[in-house]
């Protein structure tokens, strides 16, 4: 009918002027009319088609809204020329219905004033100009980058938020995405729950299978977040200012610095994980990371924990470490191709050097945590703890801290406590043995 462009920019003006007013056809057809020159005899069609498509406005959706009616102007036939666009008609987006209670914010501009920024700062914090990528002077940048090596894979990129930029997002995480459910299955990051309730599923199993996911925050795209603030009901524009201050991209310069793998095998795995951090993903590092990693897994989680019953099996997740448990039967070859089927159609991937199948005559280990009659500690963990707290109550705490930890005496209280958490028993013998610790 009309050339790309002409579509895109009608489309455009043709939205705002159908969300300006009244919803019903004549509203429309008036509106419509008011912003092009002349007025196109396909108008009227174009306002049934879009009232059929959307019976309430999509006051949240201007963007998709124009998509639409460019996407219908391409089924129409006309020889007449492109009317032009002689004005523009302005809207108050707003939210669609909350399905969480999330604060009300139907604008950036309101956005804006809830952090306390303006429109320039808002914009700059959103990284608008893409500097990130490509900025040398490190004062540019929002995140400060850290590398830390792991066996048998790539180095995990940390990057760390700037003070200004972490205050907002650990807004975002408390104000929104608190108030948003993880899935059932979902234990990381989850208040109430925790790597112990992740593994109390799976004790006395005869089988336990565990898969890892490869670079799980680098793996979560910018569209995955932006979906999530969707769904909580922001509009298009809202949702994409806070997708951009939750994801980031690596600097080009920071990336180039990590060594190539020497070892054949992960140089596949090396390539994949550049490509993850050249694209605005999660950052590992910043507040909402975790809590965005986890409901992007949602429908993940929703598919795998369906699966389970069909093989009498259970199913849960702690962050990136998937488990199953089940019978001694558990057809566990079975199930890991079509775990690594869905992981792929669900945009992740499953580190295949990182599965492990276990039987009840085995050690069987959940996230640290040994799951065959009960929950415990390894052996090694507990013996290590007690020497620990010998050393310190024979020689002093100063000599045990061999570790250099800023705060002996609250990494032990913790280590202890976690041990309490899974054997109570032995929980209360290392105590006995902290309290006699001079300090």
């Amino acid at each position: 009918m009309y050339d790309p462009g002409s579509h895109r920019d009608i489309g455009a003006a043709l939205a705002g002027a159908f969300l300006a007013g009244a919803w019903n056809e004549p509203a429309l057809v008036r509106r419509g009319a008011a912003v092009l020159e002349p007025r196109p005899r396909w108008l009227g069609t174009l306002v049934r088609e879009v009232l059929a498509a959307y019976h309430r406005p999509p006051s949240d959706r201007p963007r998709e809204l124009a998509a639409y009616v460019v996407l219908v102007l391409g089924e129409l036939r006309s020889g007449a020329p492109a009317p032009k666009v002689r004005r523009r008609l302005f809207f108050e987006p707003a939210m669609s219905r909350r399905r969480w209670p999330v604060p009300v914010i139907d604008t950036t501009g309101a956005l804006a004033e809830r952090l306390e920024l303006d429109a320039g700062q808002l914009a700059w914090l959103a990284d608008a100009r893409g500097l990130e990528r490509r900025a040398g002077d490190t004062r540019l940048r929002h995140y400060s980058y850290a590398w830390l090596t792991r066996p048998g894979a790539p180095p995990r990129p940390i990057a760390r938020p700037k003070r200004r930029l972490k205050e907002i997002q650990r807004w975002i995480l408390h104000e929104i995405l608190d108030a948003v459910p993880p899935h059932d299955a979902a234990h990381g990051f989850v208040r109430g729950r925790s790597a112990r309730t992740h593994a109390a599923l799976h004790t006395g199993r005869a089988t336990v299978l565990r898969l890892d996911l490869e670079d799980f925050f680098a793996s979560v795209s910018a569209g995955r977040v932006y979906g999530i603030f969707r769904a909580a009901g922001y509009p298009e524009a809202v949702a994409h200012s806070l997708t951009a201050l939750c994801v980031t991209v690596v600097p080009l310069e920071e990336w180039e610095a990590v060594p190539r793998p020497s070892d054949p095998a992960l140089i596949g795995r090396h390539h994949r994980l550049g490509r993850r951090l050249a694209t605005p993903h999660l950052p590992q590092g910043a507040p909402t990371s975790p809590a965005l990693a986890s409901l992007a897994a949602t429908r993940l989680d929703r598919r795998l924990a369906a699966l389970a019953p069909t093989l009498a099996a259970r199913y849960s997740r702690y962050a990136d470490d998937l488990t199953f448990s089940g019978d001694a039967d558990l057809p566990t070859g079975t199930l890991r191709r079509v775990v690594r089927e869905i992981v792929r159609d669900e945009g992740f991937e499953v580190a295949r050097a990182k599965t492990s199948v276990r039987r009840s005559h085995e050690r069987q280990l959940v996230c640290g945590v040994v799951v065959n009659e009960r929950l415990n500690v390894p052996r090694h963990e507990y013996d290590r703890l007690k020497a620990q707290l010998h050393d310190a109550a024979r020689n002093g705490s100063d000599v045990a801290n061999r570790t250099a930890e800023p705060d002996l005496r609250a990494h032990l209280l913790g280590r202890i406590a976690w041990v309490g958490s899974l054997h109570p028993e032995r929980g209360r013998r290392l105590r006995e043995r902290f309290d006699a610790i001079s300090w």
